[in-house]
């Protein structure tokens, strides 16, 4: 098989080319005419064909792996574990059945939405071999499957924008470094300038998630199709700058190499690349969890250049003086930030701070003492508690409330 290249509109394509056979030479003396034709040189992959995920009508999903040798697999992920959740202790998973021929199976009700998961096959983690779909996080990757059925973020027959991912150098950190970037549907055949939404992942999460099990570029589309939303730009940057261990005693990347890399290259990148309006009111931030906090850190410094913030499931981590994110040693961020905070010109043309937390999230006194705190110092802002816990679930929601309050 040879492969050939060539440009189509801008993006690079591939085509596969199936070389002819060589033509037969004539048979040696002795040797029959009809021997058999040698086995092709790429053999078809042995074992029984296997269909995973399976995605049901009713919402339910059938996992399977092909693991004749196993003694014991479980599905783990996002998908909800056999018994109850235990508060920042991994899921338990759910264990699948071996069936005829190795094939071991389980079958899942789940709610409408992406679904992040693997399969431990006797203790060692494995992405779904038969199922193409896959989520990066900060390192490692996790298959994925979209059970249809929410509106907001299915795929659905409108205008769709585009997701790319742009790579570059990161003069703060002195490495190549990579980044998500929505564009909304006409943006490549428009000369306008979009506003631009720079949209922030979690902790243990990367550049690729807000796209894939965030349904970002979805919810998007069909928030812009209704009319609910103006069309944006939406910048998904990588947050995390190395490894991240929660283990007590864990080095950790120092805090501000995000933020040193935000300010001086992502958004110098994305300003000199994309057509998008530099303007503070065209600028927006949020961001999950981690993100939230980076919003924070970032936005409130920076208020002058940011006219909407975003904080889904976060806060300012260790602002309760207790439980698993503890304050930093030296000044807090109230102390740091005091002349932003109490700044009266700055909040004249802040249009919109907004934060949204689940009633069963780990971080919820951190959001309800943030708040609170920023209310203290004249912000007006907008909190909303919803049902639900520290998950996609959630997030996906988030996005889809905030966004269409932006560059109103």
């Amino acid at each position: 098989m040879s492969v050939r290249q060539w440009a189509l509109c801008g993006f690079a394509a591939v085509s596969l080319v199936w070389a002819s056979p060589a033509r037969a030479q004539a048979p040696a003396a002795g040797e029959k005419k009809d021997a058999p034709a040698p086995a092709p040189r790429f053999p078809m992959a042995q074992g029984p064909r296997v269909t995973s995920p399976e995605v049901a009508t009713d919402g339910r999903v059938t996992f399977r792996i092909h693991a004749p040798k196993a003694q014991s697999v479980r599905l783990m992920g996002d998908i909800p574990s056999e018994g109850p959740a235990l508060p920042m202790q991994p899921p338990a998973g759910r264990a699948l059945t071996q069936g005829a021929e190795g094939v071991w199976e389980v079958t899942v009700p789940l709610a409408p939405g992406a679904w992040r998961y693997n399969f431990n096959v006797d203790g060692v983690s494995v992405i779904d071999p038969r199922n193409p779909s896959t989520s990066e996080s900060n390192e490692n990757t996790w298959s994925l499957v979209h059970v249809p059925g929410a509106d907001f973020m299915d795929t659905k027959p409108v205008p769709h924008g585009a997701v790319a991912a742009a790579t570059y150098y990161s003069t703060a950190l002195k490495r190549f470094r990579r980044m998500h970037v929505y564009t909304p549907p006409g943006y490549e055949t428009s000369t306008e300038r979009y506003p631009v939404f720079y949209l922030l992942h979690g902790a243990m999460d990367c550049d690729d998630s807000w796209w894939t099990v965030g349904r970002a570029g979805f919810i998007l589309d069909n928030l812009i199709a209704a009319g609910k939303a103006k069309p944006m730009v939406v910048v998904m940057p990588a947050g995390h700058t190395g490894p991240l261990n929660f283990t007590p005693g864990a080095p950790r990347p120092p805090v501000d190499e995000f933020q040193a890399d935000f300010e001086a290259d992502v958004v110098p990148c994305v300003e000199k690349t994309y057509r998008v309006r530099a303007d503070r009111a065209s600028r927006a931030m949020a961001g999950l969890s981690m993100g939230g906090a980076q919003t924070l850190a970032i936005g409130i410094p920076d208020l002058d250049r940011y006219a909407y913030l975003g904080v889904f499931s976060s806060g300012i981590f260790g602002i309760t003086g207790r439980g698993p994110m503890p304050m930093p040693p030296g000044p807090s961020f109230e102390e740091q930030n005091a002349k932003v905070l109490d700044d009266p010109a700055l909040k004249k043309e802040l249009k919109l701070v907004w934060f949204a937390t689940g009633k069963d999230d780990f971080l919820l006194e951190t959001s309800r003492a943030t708040v609170a705190m920023l209310k203290k110092h004249g912000f007006d802002v907008a909190y909303r508690e919803t049902e639900g816990a520290h998950t996609w679930i959630n997030w996906r929601e988030y996005l889809n409330e905030f966004a269409p309050q932006l560059f109103r």
